[in-house]
C-alpha cells in the first residue's frame, strides 16, 4: 500500500501528465501569439530607451527564422549551436531551430576554441548562430576540426566569407518566403510535427574537469517542470522579468524562456551579468532570479554604502533597521512569535529604509525572488528577509531540468531549498543522497549511455551527487556535493560551501575557497572583492592603487583576520579556518576560477593554486 502522501504526489503527477500530454515549447508559442498577441513578449535596451516585441510579433519572427533555416538545409534531427549574449535574436534563433525540428544547443561566451570545438563536434552542429565576429574568430580556428559545420549565421556585422551569413538576410529571406502560402504551409506543417520526446534543447555542463556531460532536456520536460514549478509558486500572468545569466544556463533557460512562455512573461534582457545591477532599477522587475553571488554582491553593496554613510545619524538608523530585520527573520527561522514590539520597530523601519533600500535596488515591485543553483548562506536570507525581500530558495540540476524543490512563497522555511515540486518526489539514499523522480528528470546524456545508467537508475531515480536531510514535513537542506565535502586528517567531514559563504558576507570578501581534504585542518584561499576594496581604502585612510598591493596591506589582512575571527565563532571546532592567505588578483568570469554562473571550480583552483596551500599547511614561518 502506498502512503497518503505518495499517493497525493502520484496524483499530482498524473494530472500533470495529463494537461501537458501531447504539448510541446510549440505550442505554447503559438497560444501566447493567438490569445496575448498584442502583449509585450520581448524588450532590448537601443541607447537609452527600450525596444519591445509582442507575442505576434515574436512568433511571426519564429516563423520567418523557421523557414529560413530549412531553406539552408536544417532538418529534423540537426543540431543548431547559438552563442550569443542574453538578447532576444537568442531565443529567437532557439526556437525558429525548435520549430524546424531541429535541436538549439546554447554555448557559454566565455568557452575558449578547443572547448568549442569538443561541444559542435560532439553534438555534429549543423550551423552556429554567432554574435559578433569576435566569436567568429574563436570557431574560425576550429572550424577544420568540425566537418559537420556547414554554415555560420552572424547576428552583428557583414559578411566577409562565403559561408558566413548575416542575421538580418536570414530574416529576410523567411520573410519572404512566409508572404508565399507554401511557405506558411512549411511553417506551419513543420512545427506540428514536432513531438513531446523530441530534444528542446542539449545542456552542456560547465563542469569543472573532463568533457561536459550534455544533459537531453525534451519538450515534454521542459513544459511540465515549467507548469510543476507554477503550480508550486502560483506566477502571476504576465510578469516583468529580467534575463541576465548565460541561456546555456539550465536556470536561465528555464525560468526566462520555458517559464516565461508558459506564464506570457515580459522579458527584458540584459547582455551582461554584471550589468544586471544597472538593468533592474530600470526595469523593476517583478519577479528576479539570482544566483547566491548575485544577492551577496547585493548584500555586500548596501552595507558599504552604509559604511560610507557621513552623516552619523542616518547610519545609526540604517545599523539599527537590519539589526531589528535580521532579528524578526532569525525568529522567523526557528518558527517563533515575533513580539509586538519588534513588530513596530519594523513597521516603523519599512518606511524610513526597507522600502527605500529596496527602491533603490530597483525590486521594489518584485513579488517572487528566488536563488538556487549553489548554496546560499543563512545570514544572506535572514538579510533580504529582513529588509521586507524574502528569498525563495530551491534546488535543482540539469539533469531534472533545473528544479526539483522549492520553497513555497507562503509557507517559506529559511535555510531549507523548500518541499518537492507538485509530482516530483524527493528521497535520501542510505548515504544521505538526494535522489529525485518526476516529469521533470531528463532521459540522460547525449551519446553517454554509461553515465546515464550511472545517473539514472532503472527506477527512474536521478542519483544528484548531493548530501541533504529532509525534516517532518519535506523540507530539503542541502549540506554539500557528495564529492566535493571535505574529510580531514582526522576524519571529521566539513561542508566547504557553508564556510565560503559565511566569509563572502564581510563586504571586502569577494570569493573565498575553502580547503582542508585530507589535510589536518581547514584553511582558506580569499579573493579581495575590487569594487568595494578603493572604498573601504579611502574610508580607512589607505591610498588603494592596486587590488595587488591593497591585498598585501598589513590593515588589510587584519580586517580579513577579523572576518575570519567571526565566522569561527559561528562553526564547530572541526570547522574553523585555521590559516588564510589573501590573493592578490580578482576572480572574474573571464578568468578560469568561475563558471558562467559565478561558482567555484574548485579543481581548476586547487592546482592553479596549488603552492599557496602547500604553504598554507607549511610549518608556521615556513
Amino acid at each position: 500500500m502506498l502512503k497518503s502522501s505518495e499517493q497525493d504526489v502520484l496524483a499530482e503527477r498524473a494530472a500533470i501528465d495529463a494537461e501537458v500530454e501531447g504539448k510541446t515549447v510549440c505550442h505554447l508559442l503559438e497560444r501566447n501569439a493567438t490569445s496575448y498577441a498584442a502583449h509585450p513578449a520581448l524588450s532590448w535596451e537601443e541607447g537609452d530607451r527600450w525596444s519591445s516585441m509582442t507575442w505576434h510579433q515574436y512568433r511571426e519572427r519564429v516563423a520567418a527564422v523557421t523557414v529560413a533555416l530549412k531553406g539552408l538545409g536544417v532538418q529534423r534531427g540537426d543540431f543548431v549551436a547559438i552563442m550569443a549574449r542574453n538578447r532576444p535574436e537568442h531565443v529567437v534563433a532557439d526556437l525558429g531551430i525548435v520549430h524546424a525540428g531541429a535541436t538549439p544547443v546554447s554555448l557559454y561566451n566565455t568557452l575558449a576554441p578547443e572547448q568549442i570545438a569538443y561541444i559542435a563536434g560532439h553534438c555534429g552542429a549543423k550551423i552556429a548562430v554567432l554574435e559578433d565576429r569576435e566569436f567568429l574568430e574563436r570557431w574560425e580556428k576550429v572550424k577544420p576540426e568540425l566537418p559537420a559545420l556547414e554554415r555560420v549565421i552572424l547576428l552583428d556585422g557583414e559578411a566577409e566569407d562565403d559561408w558566413v551569413l548575416p542575421w538580418k538576410e536570414l530574416v529576410a529571406r523567411g520573410e519572404q518566403a512566409l508572404a508565399a502560402p507554401a511557405g506558411r504551409e512549411a511553417f506551419e506543417e513543420s512545427w506540428r510535427r514536432v513531438r513531446p520526446d523530441d530534444l528542446a534543447t542539449l545542456i552542456y555542463t560547465s563542469g569543472t574537469t573532463g568533457p561536459p556531460k550534455a544533459v537531453m532536456i525534451t519538450h515534454r520536460n521542459a513544459v511540465w517542470t515549467a507548469l510543476s514549478l507554477d503550480r508550486n509558486l502560483a506566477y502571476p500572468t504576465g510578469l516583468r522579468a529580467v534575463s541576465y545569466l548565460p541561456l546555456a544556463h539550465v536556470a536561465e533557460r528555464l525560468l526566462t524562456h520555458y517559464l516565461a512562455m508558459h506564464k506570457v512573461a515580459h522579458v527584458h534582457y540584459c547582455p551582461e551579468v554584471l550589468r544586471v545591477f544597472e538593468v533592474m532599477p530600470r526595469v523593476r522587475p517583478q519577479a528576479f532570479f539570482g544566483v547566491p553571488r548575485v544577492w551577496e554582491k547585493l548584500q555586500a553593496g548596501i552595507l558599504a554604502r552604509l559604511a560610507a554613510e557621513t552623516d552619523a545619524r542616518k547610519r545609526k538608523i540604517g545599523r539599527r533597521a537590519l539589526e531589528v530585520g535580521r532579528r524578526a527573520a532569525a525568529l522567523k527561522t526557528e518558527r517563533k512569535a515575533i513580539p509586538v514590539g519588534l513588530r513596530v520597530q519594523r513597521a516603523l523601519f519599512e518606511k524610513l529604509v526597507y522600502s527605500r533600500v529596496r527602491h533603490a535596488l530597483g525590486l521594489d515591485q518584485c513579488i517572487l525572488a528566488g536563488t538556487a543553483a549553489a548554496p546560499i548562506s543563512l545570514d544572506t536570507l535572514h538579510f533580504f528577509e529582513g529588509i521586507g525581500l524574502p528569498l525563495v530558495e530551491g534546488y535543482g540540476l540539469s539533469e531534472d531540468s533545473g528544479p526539483a524543490t522549492a520553497n513555497p512563497p507562503d509557507q517559506v522555511k529559511l535555510g531549507t531549498v523548500g518541499r518537492a515540486l507538485p509530482g516530483v518526489e524527493v528521497r535520501l539514499a542510505e548515504d544521505g543522497e538526494v535522489l529525485v523522480r518526476g516529469g521533470n528528470v531528463s532521459p540522460g546524456y547525449f551519446r553517454d549511455p554509461e553515465r546515464t545508467a550511472e545517473t539514472i537508475d532503472a527506477d527512474g531515480w536521478l542519483h544528484t551527487g548531493d548530501i541533504g536531510t529532509l525534516d517532518e514535513d519535506g523540507y530539503l537542506t542541502i549540506i554539500d556535493r557528495k564529492k566535493e565535502l571535505l574529510i580531514t586528517a582526522g576524519g571529521k567531514n566539513v561542508s566547504p560551501a557553508n564556510l565560503e559563504g559565511l566569509l563572502k558576507q564581510h563586504p571586502l570578501i569577494g570569493q573565498a575557497c575553502v580547503v582542508g581534504d585530507r589535510r589536518p585542518y581547514v584553511a582558506a584561499l580569499i579573493v579581495l572583492d575590487a569594487e568595494v576594496a578603493p572604498t573601504w581604502a579611502q574610508h580607512n585612510g589607505l591610498r588603494f592603487s592596486s587590488l595587488a598591493d591593497f591585498s598585501r596591506e598589513p590593515r588589510v589582512h587584519a580586517e580579513i583576520q577579523q572576518a575570519v575571527d567571526d565566522v569561527n565563532q559561528r562553526v564547530s571546532q572541526v570547522e574553523r579556518v585555521k590559516r588564510f592567505v589573501i590573493l592578490p588578483d580578482e576572480w572574474t568570469l573571464d578568468g578560469e576560477e568561475l563558471t558562467p554562473t559565478l561558482k567555484l571550480k574548485r579543481r581548476v583552483i586547487y592546482q592553479k593554486y596549488g603552492e599557496e596551500i602547500d604553504r598554507l599547511y607549511a610549518p608556521a614561518g615556513g
